[in-house]
């Protein structure tokens, strides 16, 4: 027998509805989050690295774009799409500036290592991405000056210029534990050939699959709370290296409050459980039953009763920690929880300031106590109008707040939606939500 397959949501504004309980199973894509920097560890180890599961979002094929214009070959095996295979640079290119495409991501940062292994100078734009408050750049350039490198910033961006050739190991203590600080040590130490001991490092899943990828090549890794260390294989692995792309975590975790909040029973493929614990906890925190499979989450929430126990999700770094793009997701379903639940987002000082406006425009009561922190007590009953997806995570967020408004709720900006997910519209709908393009 032959499954229908979901039409593809592919219009810039989508209207939704509050309908039945969501059921039924769906499958995540790979994750955006680790699929960039995995991209990058691929261009710096300047090796043929087939990775698979790449997920098609558009801040994914920017990546690739960018990886293509310093001179990396990439391929698609037939009847693959999801599979890339990513040659080294010819090393025949002037040193590119990447202003325009770059400009749009904010992974673009984790391409200064393979520039300057190729060219010994990297230039770039300040980073894009979500307009979600300031995340600067100050640890990834204490970084590269501990191997010897030289950085220079002015309004439009940054260059890095490659130092000496240094042997020895290089020790860097970071301040607090950044994901992008962390990579760029990694990935100087794999250009430089060189031991790598970093404190404080952040042990997301992303950095842990980095580092995988890495021991896959050759490389030697060990890492706990306190210290990350690396050290350069003997030899040079046979060719191709394969990696995968974990499941997108964020897109599960998504999909869950999603089922969740309409009180339906569904099972989400393809996550890792352990990437989705602090998600999970916080889940059945509220009187949600989820059970954890080794690759897989199974939501059941129809004819539950809920803890009516207050959640505190507040964003963290540190290892086990609450990831900040989990935030917005527990906030759209604490909306319809009894409870006084307590959110907040240090990290990324800006989301606030997109998501409760747009929250609040569908009636939702939310009492900011900082520009990082708020409190909501629920359950509220939202009304539909029309909202904007201002980042990648409000998007997600109101699409689950869509599916309990009375009413109709017609988001737009879809655009940014599709940076970090290529169809989560799409894969709702396959749940049984009443999602439906709107047309001009």
């Amino acid at each position: 027998m032959t499954t229908a397959r979901t039409p593809a949501i592919t219009s810039e504004v989508i209207a939704i509805r509050p309908g039945p309980p969501l059921s039924g199973s769906v499958t995540v894509d790979g994750s955006k989050n680790a699929a960039l920097p995995l991209l990058a560890t691929a261009a710096t180890l300047r090796l043929r690295i087939q990775l698979s599961n790449v997920p098609a979002n558009d801040d994914v094929q920017a990546m690739l774009k960018l990886l293509q214009h310093a001179g990396h070959g990439i391929t698609h095996p037939v009847g693959k799409p999801s599979t890339v295979l990513i040659l080294p640079s010819d090393g025949m290119h002037v040193a590119p500036e990447l202003h325009e495409t770059a400009a749009r991501i904010r992974a673009s940062y984790y391409l200064v290592p393979a520039l300057l292994a190729v060219h010994g100078r990297a230039v770039l734009p300040w980073p894009g991405g979500c307009r979600i408050g300031e995340r600067g750049m100050e640890q990834h350039f204490e970084v590269y000056e501990a191997f010897g490198d030289r950085t220079l910033v002015n309004d439009h961006g940054y260059s890095v210029e490659a130092g000496e050739s240094r042997t020895g190991s290089v020790s860097v203590m970071l301040p607090f534990r950044s994901r992008g600080a962390s990579i760029a040590a990694i990935l100087r130490a794999v250009i430089a050939g060189r031991p790598l001991r970093l404190g404080q490092p952040n042990l997301s899943p992303e950095v842990l699959s980095v580092l995988h990828a890495l021991q896959v090549a050759g490389w030697e890794t060990q890492a706990d709370d306190r210290v990350l260390s690396l050290a350069p294989p003997a030899s040079t692995p046979l060719e191709p290296v394969a990696w995968a792309v974990p499941g997108d975590k964020v897109e599960a975790g998504t999909l869950a409050c999603a089922i969740a909040a309409t009180r339906g029973n569904g099972l989400i493929e393809g996550v890792r459980s352990k990437d989705v614990a602090p998600m999970v906890a916080a889940l059945r925190w509220l009187g949600i039953p989820v059970d954890a499979q080794q690759n897989a989450l199974n939501v059941r929430s129809k004819g539950t009763r809920p803890t009516q126990r207050p959640l505190r999700a507040i964003a963290s770094l540190s290892p086990r920690g609450l990831d900040a793009d989990f935030e917005p997701a527990l906030m759209a379903l604490a909306l319809g929880m009894h409870g006084t639940h307590l959110f907040a987002d240090a990290i990324n000082p800006g989301r606030h300031s997109n998501l409760i406006p747009q929250l609040t425009r569908l009636g939702a009561d939310i009492r900011q106590t900082s520009p990082t922190q708020c409190r909501l007590t629920g359950p509220q009953q939202l009304i539909g109008t029309g909202v904007e997806a201002t980042d990648i995570r409000t998007g997600s967020a109101l699409l689950i707040a869509g599916l309990t408004a009375r009413g109709v709720t017609t988001l737009g900006g879809l655009e940014q939606l599709r940076r970090g997910h290529a169809d989560l519209p799409t894969k709702l709908l396959a749940l049984g939500a009443d999602i439906c393009e709107v047309t001009p």
